[in-house]
């Protein structure tokens, strides 16, 4: 098994290196290529050839082809999520995007339900383009994801997941308390929140200019951050 980044990521490999490194039978090594017609540089180390290496290839790449198992509910441990998230997460401004495009439909949503059954994390399925899709996790499920992950992760990595917590505020951001499932969500504006919540912009604005004692439709509560 091999693993490769690029030169500026060194301290991360290094990283994941000391967890593998009794699997290794050499150091890590400098390479380089050339992509677009830019010479890039990299650090990269194997694995030996070894029965238990060789069972994981077999299982995620069971004809050829990468694909998610049977039983990613097992496999997916918090230190299993760490590394999926530093190697193809994507920092959102207000959640995260997991990179699954080589997966087919059908692993994906496999995936994606994992993420919402063991974690209880809220996910929604969105298309990269034709035939290629990615997990996103929303905000409103980043906390939980920061207390689940963020042990395992490399201190260079914790960006993907922090980010989303020094965002600055802008002076039309509000929290939303949703009283049928008890959940408090921040939209960076008022558009936003009607949006995502399939109601009136006025609902949320006349919400403010009048003080309004009951929720909109007795569900949601507004609050200026």
């Amino acid at each position: 098994m091999g693993f490769k980044q690029s030169a500026d990521r060194a301290s991360y490999v290094l990283f994941v290196f000391n967890l593998l490194s009794h699997y290794c039978s050499s150091s890590p090594q400098l390479t380089s290529g050339i992509r677009s017609g830019k010479r890039y540089h990299g650090l990269q180390f194997f694995t030996r050839t070894m029965p238990c290496i060789t069972e994981l290839y077999f299982l995620f790449y069971p004809k050829g082809v990468k694909s998610i198992p049977q039983n990613i509910y097992a496999l997916l441990t918090p230190i299993a999520l760490a590394h999926l998230i530093m190697g193809d997460g994507v920092a959102k401004k207000t959640g995260l995007v997991l990179c699954t495009d080589s997966y087919s439909i059908e692993d994906t949503v496999r995936l994606l339900n994992v993420l919402i059954t063991r974690y209880r994390l809220n996910c929604t399925l969105r298309i990269a383009i034709k035939n290629q899709y990615r997990i996103y996790i929303q905000q409103d499920s980043m906390a939980s994801l920061v207390k689940i992950v963020s042990p395992y992760m490399h201190y260079t990595m914790l960006y993907k997941v922090k980010s989303w917590l020094n965002t600055p505020r802008n002076r039309n951001e509000i929290e939303v308390f949703d009283v049928k499932y008890n959940i408090t969500t921040a939209y960076s504006s008022m558009n936003e929140a009607a949006k995502t919540l399939n109601i009136p912009k006025s609902a949320v604005v006349n919400y403010f200019s009048r003080n309004q004692v009951k929720p909109y439709k007795s569900r949601y509560i507004f609050n200026k951050i």
